[in-house]
């Protein structure tokens, strides 16, 4: 039997250079009997409204303006004509430089709590990254290929860049490439340029400072090569002088790529008109338009290894929408400490085995330690749960097999997330209570352990752990961000 409903969510995303709101409409299929514990997923989505794309208000360099935040949103509820009632899920997500703005976490909370209940999440550029990949479909292409297919989120302010392999995002970089890095007026004014940038400017032999008159060519080639310095890096063609444009880590180790997408508001600059004139480059205050031109022709050009593809999304690629939240119950024999229940909104990060690595202890160790170095990316430190952990590919397990699991867990969450207070680790399959035995053992209350199993989640999803139920069970909320796949 599938009983079938309707609700309607909403994205908020407030990026560096803009701010945009997506109402959706899903509908949820409840895929389980009348007779068991309900099991919703979302057998289709429709796009009701797309707000237009505003210009974030900001206070000053280092403060979003919270009123005139509120105003927008307020203006497009009404233009959509829906009721905060009505809404049932979603996602606020703030992201490129504005996440690092000083009032990101007042922010994001502030509009959670005047727009229902929402995974709430202030996305760091490596998250943000993930969060475009999936949203432009290139988590979903590299399931079926081979090779690996990169997405370049490219906003106003950073690039981020995630390269997925089957379905799993593998790694992240974030580049200073972006359109208002070098701002304009009265069309050929410099009145901006980034301090990020200087020091590639340099190395470059490119000079372009505040006050200067700047003509088409000149502009240009700054765009050319910045462009061509980011895609030196993402196809390992380049990464000496290309590097000095990296904001954080950079990449640990090379990826072929075999495709290519690029997202965010330069993404969609790309298929815009030809750039002939100043006046046609600073018709938004700043090179976004000739950055997005100048990586067309590159596209074109054909002069990197990779195949170029159109992106499912571009400006809206972060957040397109809208979330779903499915109840479910935890297996009965779980790993608990009452007392640290219930908690919210912690992310999901999905270790999923082979056969072949499961019989091999060092292969459990390299994929521990890959699986909590991508979480030490995505993921603030934090003395609470930075994420859960969910464990599959696990069938028959041996007591020397769950042994070598709980202390690979055990002593590497030690290692990466000494501060957190708490681990919370959820099985596919039903093991947890023993799991959670052998990772209480070896951890001694520091941090402390929640172990479910039976409860199924993807990368990217977000959980909330109930109260217990009868003592053992608990009730778990699955909040998936589900991209629109037209929008």
């Amino acid at each position: 039997m599938m009983d079938e409903q309707w609700i309607q969510s909403v994205g908020i995303d407030v990026g560096t250079s803009t701010t945009k709101m997506i109402v959706s409409r899903l509908r949820l299929g409840r895929m389980s009997s009348t007779f068991s514990l309900p099991r919703y997923q979302i057998v289709e989505r429709q796009l009701l409204y797309a707000s237009q794309v505003h210009s974030t208000p900001l206070l000053g360099f280092d403060e979003i303006d919270a009123e005139g935040i509120g105003a927008i949103l307020q203006a497009e509820y009404e233009k959509a004509q829906i009721s905060l009632s009505s809404i049932k899920s979603g996602a606020v997500i703030i992201t490129g430089e504005t996440a690092s703005k000083k009032n990101a976490q007042h922010i994001v909370h502030l509009l959670a709590e005047r727009s229902g209940d929402f995974v709430v999440a202030t996305a760091g550029a490596d998250l943000e990254g993930v969060l475009a990949g999936k949203g432009a479909g290139a988590e979903k292409r590299s399931q079926a290929l081979q090779g690996t297919v990169v997405n370049v989120d490219i906003g106003g302010g950073t690039a981020n860049a995630a390269y997925f392999q089957r379905g799993r995002a593998i790694a992240t970089v974030t580049f200073h490439v972006g359109g208002r890095l070098i701002r304009l007026e009265r069309e050929d004014v410099v009145t901006y340029v980034s301090p990020n940038i200087q020091e590639w400017l340099k190395a470059k032999g490119l000079h372009i400072a505040v006050g200067q008159r700047v003509g088409l060519a000149e502009l240009t080639e700054v765009a050319t090569q910045m462009a061509r310095s980011m895609l030196d890096y993402l196809t390992g063609k380049e990464r000496h002088v290309s590097g000095l444009l990296v904001t954080g880590p950079h990449l640990r180790g090379e990826f072929p790529v075999e495709e290519l997408t690029v997202s965010g508001g330069v993404g969609q600059l790309m298929t815009g008109p030809p750039v002939r004139s100043m006046a046609d480059v600073s018709r938004y205050g700043d090179f976004g338009p000739l950055l997005g031109y100048v990586l067309q022709q590159e596209r074109e050009r054909g002069s990197y290894p990779v195949r170029w593809l159109d992106p499912e999304q571009t400006v809206r690629a972060t957040v397109i929408g809208a979330g779903m939240q499915s109840t479910e119950i935890s297996g009965s024999t779980v790993h608990i400490k009452p007392e640290l229940l219930p908690i919210k909104n912690i992310p999901i990060l999905k270790l999923e085995f082979t056969e072949e690595q499961l019989a091999d202890p060092a292969r459990i160790h390299q994929e521990v330690a890959a699986i909590y170095q991508l979480g030490e990316r995505l993921f603030d430190k934090t003395t609470g749960i930075p994420f859960a952990l969910a464990i599959s590919g696990i069938g028959y397990c041996s007591y020397a097999l769950l042994q070598t699991i709980a202390q690979e867990l055990a002593d590497q969450y030690r290692h990466y997330f000494a501060e957190s207070r708490t681990m919370v680790v959820i099985c596919e399959t039903d093991m947890a209570k023993a799991l959670g035995q052998g990772l209480a053992l070896r951890c001694k209350g520091e941090p402390e352990i929640i172990c479910i199993d039976q409860v199924r989640v993807e990368y990217g999803d977000y959980i909330d752990l109930g109260e217990p139920i009868s003592g053992t069970i608990i009730p778990v909320v699955v909040k998936t961000l589900a991209f629109d796949e037209k929008a």
